[in-house]
């Protein structure tokens, strides 16, 4: 794992960001773990936010289990917890700027519409876990069409352009290395604000993030193929581009992904130091330790040998 670079040396600050659409579950005490341990490892700040704008998939009570089962396996922020649903103030603001300097734009079109335009423009059709490219449609208006989202001109020029305009983002991950993704050829212009009026992920994290000083993201390898596009609206809207570290996802029986859609059971914390030594192997480390506080301090040296913090 690759050594992390201070960022112009701004102080660390780290984060974890789950949705409240269940408790946690091995998966995700995976990314809470080390994301707090790298925090611990640089003498920085750890934050907790909770990702609740997608409000249709959202759980009665989940963020409260959720924060109660980090605080049972001793991963405690640094600061109050914030919940996304209350900053959409600042989503708007971030919005109004993209749309004020041409670098977002109003769509009218359906799924429908979108697979059919991809089709006509021969684009291939996405695998697994992939996204419908964006064939811009409504780049140039919606031509009569009632306004349904609002999207990012990929390549921009102009006020709204970043350099030269280009949407190639190259990046490295400090554990999958050299990172490169045209974003305009690979995804096209993707939403901001859906056409049901909440706010797109790749919007909200990303103001959320440099509203909070995030130096540093640390999360699960499963969202690896967003970090372009979130580089790419740093830089449009002139936030901090943090430093990324992209950890081992846990899989299912059947080889998936382990998440709450698949039915992955909640975290079995009656030993919480069970759980938070599966969770360090799947890391590479395993620290010694009977009891948790021991156990934790003894994972912050092994974690910080590993990435030689």
């Amino acid at each position: 794992m690759a050594h992390r670079t201070e960022p112009g040396g701004v102080p660390y600050v780290g984060r974890f960001a789950p949705s409240p659409t269940g408790p946690l579950h091995a998966g995700s005490l995976v990314a809470a773990l080390a994301s707090w341990l790298d925090a611990r490892a640089h003498g920085g700040r750890w934050l907790v936010r909770i990702e609740d704008i997608d409000t249709p998939r959202n759980a009665a009570g989940a963020a409260e289990v959720i924060l109660g089962q980090l605080d049972r396996c001793g991963l405690r922020p640094d600061g109050q917890v914030v919940f996304q649903s209350q900053r959409t103030a600042l989503y708007e603001t971030a919005l109004q700027r993209l749309l004020g300097s041409g670098g977002a734009y109003p769509c009218g079109c359906s799924r429908r519409d979108l697979a059919v335009a991809a089709a006509a423009a021969g684009y291939p059709l996405p695998g697994r876990n992939e996204e419908l490219r964006y064939p811009g449609t409504c780049r140039g208006g919606l031509h009569g069409k009632p306004r349904r989202s609002i999207r990012l001109l990929t390549q921009a020029s102009g006020p709204a352009a970043y350099g030269d305009g280009a949407a190639v983002v190259e990046w490295t991950d400090r554990r999958l290395g050299r990172q490169r993704q045209d974003v305009a050829g690979a995804i096209g212009d993707f939403v901001l604000r859906r056409a049901d009026g909440l706010w797109a992920y790749q919007l909200a994290v990303v103001v959320d993030d440099g509203e909070q000083g995030i130096t540093d993201v640390v999360r699960g390898e499963d969202l690896a193929g967003s970090t372009a596009r979130q580089i790419l609206l740093q830089r449009r809207l002139g936030l901090l581009e943090p430093m990324y570290l992209h950890t081992p996802v846990v899989l299912g029986p059947d080889g998936e992904k382990l998440s709450k859609q698949n039915g992955a059971p909640p975290l079995d914390l009656g030993s919480p130091l069970t759980a938070l030594r599966d969770a360090a192997a799947v890391l590479g480390i395993a620290p010694d330790g009977t009891r948790l506080a021991a156990w934790l301090a003894g994972a912050v040296d092994a974690w910080r040998r590993a990435v030689r913090a």
